[in-house]
């Protein structure tokens, strides 16, 4: 039976400065290469776990998560395919922003529809922004009219739905196990794909960052209903919990 790893990378310096960051590139922390490597050390005690391939975003930030978690694991020779539609979600105008402070100047509630609501963007960047991911190089070989100036999850759903049928399905179908290192909102916006979350529900799945999630699929990569975090409990719900309180 096929199965599906999905890992937020460790974190980020923006996370821990509690700032919207999106698709801008950010390193990991000390605490994010620990949580990396932890990740690792978890799939390597998983079993039955045979890991044939790699996806992941192409922002620093899960790079350097899968890099240090395929280190742990001794396979860093493993196959990586690397795409802009696993990247975070684009939070436009509201990236490198305090989430504290856009708390407190636009209200929780706004905000809070902001960040979880399905359909409600943030306010989007101009277009003559630097942040425009127009300008970075990255991204030159992409349509213009596909890149993002802000992205709601539903948003995200629908660039994520295209690259799982063209290209995680078939690694499943070829290789049997894939790992993908992502964000918070590309794995959320997966999971809603292949397990039904409706819309609701979706908003309120947490991601913690550096727990792998592994998921056992059937032959028709239907999900099997068994998806489990993998790692000590108690630290899987500290870190779940301040993912919850980051908005503050």
């Amino acid at each position: 039976m096929p199965d599906l790893v999905l890992v937020r990378h460790g974190q980020s310096t923006w996370n821990q400065e509690n700032l919207f960051t999106g698709w801008v590139d950010v390193p990991l922390t000390d605490r994010g290469r620990a949580e990396a490597r932890d990740a690792g050390l978890q799939l390597k005690s998983a079993p039955d776990l045979d890991l044939a391939v790699l996806h992941t975003s192409v922002l620093k930030r899960a790079v350097q998560t899968a890099n240090l978690l395929l280190e742990e694991l001794d396979r860093e020779w493993l196959p990586v395919r690397r795409h802009w539609r696993l990247n975070e979600r684009h939070y436009g105008a509201l990236q490198g922003r305090n989430k504290a402070e856009m708390t407190e100047k636009y209200g929780a509630d706004q905000v809070k529809r902001w960040r979880r609501s399905y359909a409600d963007p943030p306010p989007a960047l101009e277009a003559s922004d630097p942040q425009n991911p127009a300008n970075d190089d990255r991204y030159r070989d992409v349509p213009r009219n596909e890149l993002p100036l802000t992205e709601c999850l539903k948003d995200v759903v629908a660039r994520m739905e295209p690259y799982w049928t063209d290209s995680i399905a078939p690694d499943l179908h070829e290789f049997g196990a894939v790992l993908v290192v992502a964000h918070g909102n590309s794995i959320r916006a997966l999971r809603k794909l292949l397990e039904g979350i409706s819309d609701d529900d979706i908003v309120g799945l947490e991601i913690p960052t550096g727990v792998p999630y592994l998921m056992r699929l059937e032959e028709d990569l239907t999900f099997t209903g068994d998806g489990q975090l993998l790692g000590d409990p108690e630290a899987i719900a500290a870190a779940t919990e301040e993912v919850r309180r980051q908005a503050g």
